[in-house]
């Protein structure tokens, strides 16, 4: 029983560890799931800052991108981009099926589905021969779809942008919010040529999407759309007047604080494996007392003071192995009890594991060094003496 109770704090620390990093796991891999449906390796440029009087004027207000920046140009020459798609944006009232919605109207190419990643709940994605025909085909988001009609298939149904007949012809699968609590699902894609002719009618567009086949190409991409984009726009040696940023940053600013908090909180779980280590330093001092005749009549015999020394250092690592076995089993049994309860996703991690059972080897060699040698140190005729 004593021996139970002094693997208890072992067993409770491992367990921490374990249940604490598998949950700063699962939140990294929530935060990258999350950054993943904002699109697959996507690139977004954007509008420059224009300068007036010297004053700045901030992003996003000297705009020069054209559709033929993205239609044309980046298609044409770009290497390493797999998908480009201007976005042309403007918010309009929809009237159609169970009342009137207000939303953001994109117009976008075929490519942005794949840029985005984004597949269709039900019904399909409007086509090039759409594009080019200028076809008022609309694509809903969930939000939407909901809203206009809630219980009821959109499919074929139509309904009026700017007193615009458009026809349903596809729904896209329910993204959610973004991390600043937008809903990504209350848009509604229409071809952007349509969008241009039918709805905006500008010269110049919100952004332009684009995607590279893996993250690898993403810094190489980013250059080359660089040098493209200054080409058309014949910057020569001014500034450039468009900005092109990528998730990349987004996710790895995310991810690596989210793996300075895991690495915290097993820090902090890891206090505990030091109060069940100083557990087993008191046990074994303990031990050496009621065992001193014993250790005496060792001598006696013939024991030297480093097999006494190594006996008991033994019996401390194993105590602590054996309380950390139990606390793997604890902690993943935790972890799976606390994302049920919770709804939090959690991970178990290998890493995690072994670092626990590793360091309560080392918690059993530690705290087990100075009873063992107390008892090394013990003289024979002493110790056979003792009451």
């Amino acid at each position: 029983m004593r021996t139970l109770l002094t693997m208890l704090g072992i067993v409770i620390g491992v367990g921490a560890v374990i249940i604490m990093v598998a949950i700063g796991q699962g939140a990294r891999s929530s935060i990258e799931a999350q950054i993943n449906t904002l699109g697959t390796n996507m690139l977004v440029i954007t509008a420059g800052a224009s300068t007036a009087g010297g004053v700045s004027q901030g992003a996003g207000t000297f705009n020069r991108l054209q559709i033929e920046d993205a239609a044309e140009k980046l298609q044409r020459e770009a290497t390493l981009i797999t998908a480009v798609s201007p976005v042309i944006s403007t918010r309009t009232q929809l009237i159609g099926g169970a009342g009137n919605w207000r939303t953001e109207i994109n117009g976008v190419s075929t490519d942005y589905q794949v840029i985005r990643d984004w597949p269709l709940a039900s019904g399909t994605f409007f086509t090039q021969d759409d594009q080019r025909a200028l076809r008022k085909v609309v694509v809903l988001g969930s939000t939407v779809a909901e809203a206009l009609y809630a219980g009821m298939d959109p499919i074929g149904e139509r309904l009026q942008l700017r007193s615009v007949p458009f026809t349903v012809i596809g729904v896209l699968a329910a993204k959610g919010q973004t991390a600043t609590g937008t809903d990504q699902d209350d848009v509604v894609l229409v071809p952007y040529t349509t969008a241009r002719a039918r709805l905006s009618g500008r010269s110049f567009i919100a952004q332009i999407l684009a995607s590279t086949a893996s993250p690898a190409d993403i810094p190489a991409a980013q250059e080359e759309m660089s040098a493209i984009m200054r080409e058309s726009h014949k910057l020569g040696d001014a500034d450039d007047d468009f900005t092109i940023r990528n998730q990349n940053e987004l996710a790895e600013a995310a991810t690596g604080t989210t793996e300075v908090m895991t690495w915290l909180l097993a820090a902090i779980a890891s206090v505990s494996l030091l109060v069940g280590g100083i557990g087993i330093m008191n046990i074994m001092l303990v031990s050496v007392t009621e065992r001193t005749r014993e250790i005496g009549i060792r001598m006696a015999i013939g024991a030297r003071g480093s097999d006494v020394m190594v006996q008991f250092l033994v019996e401390s690592i194993v105590i602590s192995l054996a309380g950390g076995l139990l606390g793997i089993l604890v902690g993943i049994a935790g972890s799976a009890l606390v994302g049920s309860l919770t709804g939090w996703s959690t991970e178990t991690s290998p890493q995690a594991v072994l670092m626990a059972v590793g360091f309560s080897g080392a918690v059993g060699v530690f705290f087990g060094f100075y009873p063992a040698r107390k008892a090394a140190s013990l003289h024979p005729i002493q110790a056979l003496r003792y009451e």
